[in-house]
């Protein structure tokens, strides 16, 4: 699909390996948590992924797309301990806040930087942000069940989907476009990325539409309405009947002498 679409150059797709159940066996136990089915038969199939692509502007082509999930080896812990963290340093943890908004209505839980949650980097997004695989219940013991949530730039959690396959799906139908995870954002994506989506995937970028009518798309204007012309009733000014200068005057003088001579009769009375 995207070889065939006008202006893209340089599909290059990174064959990788499938990767060792034990590697697999290792990254769970150093973890304490168990990789969700989906995600641990994907990487039995190939041990990551990355697809990039290019537009041609002029002679040089441009990076534009680019579809990546870690290795089992990169797939490592978010705000995680490290040695080389100095004394009394900020960490993520800091900015829990217990007057965060939980999950409301349909709303789901947001994760937490702190111990609670165990979140783990898939892809790192061009700098963008970051998708994450999310335990969300990781006390007393970490629960089996993950999430997929994206963690923007300003370090707010939004939520994408509940399993890794879903995700993939996702990833694959954005066709890795930039910003591309802001489409889930409340904000969006910005209008240069919102360029290249009206490009290359116009309905993604639409998706308001997609819940209306099934007529929205149709244009709905009727031409014989707007420019129906208004029956309005012609006003007719009558004109008054031509007569003589001389004829008004001595008309004009008649009724004045009528009503001079009907008030004279009601005085002598």
């Amino acid at each position: 699909l995207l070889e065939t679409s006008p202006g893209v150059a340089e599909v290059t797709l990174v064959e990788k390996e499938p990767a060792e159940r034990h590697t697999i066996i290792s990254w769970e136990q150093k973890n304490s948590c168990i990789l969700p089915e989906d995600l641990k038969n994907f990487y039995l199939m190939t041990d990551g992924f990355q697809m990039t692509w290019s537009v041609k502007t002029g002679d040089t082509p441009m990076p534009l797309g680019s579809m990546v999930i870690n290795s089992v080896s990169k797939l490592c812990q978010l705000g995680g301990s490290s040695m080389y963290t100095l004394p009394n340093a900020p960490t993520l943890a800091d900015l829990e806040d217990d007057t965060d908004e939980e999950g409301n209505g349909d709303k789901p839980e947001k994760p937490h930087f702190d111990s609670r949650s165990l979140i783990f980097e898939l892809d790192p997004c061009n700098g963008n942000g970051k998708v994450c695989l999310v335990y969300k219940h990781a006390k007393p013991v970490v629960s089996p069940d993950t999430e997929i949530w994206f963690l923007d730039r300003a370090l707010y959690w939004h939520f994408l989907t509940k399993t890794f396959t879903a995700y993939y799906r996702l990833l694959i139908t954005h066709l890795g476009l930039p910003q591309w995870q802001y489409t889930f954002t409340s904000y969006g994506v910005s209008p240069q990325a919102k360029q290249w989506f009206n490009m290359y995937k116009p309905i993604t970028i639409n998706t308001a539409l997609l819940s209306e009518e099934d007529d929205s798309f149709v244009n709905k204007l009727d031409p014989n309405k707007v420019f129906k012309s208004k029956n309005k009733t012609p006003v007719i000014k009558k004109k008054p009947p031509s007569q003589p200068a001389a004829s008004q005057k001595s008309h004009t003088s008649m009724t004045s002498s009528k009503m001079s001579s009907l008030a004279g009769n009601s005085s002598r009375k």
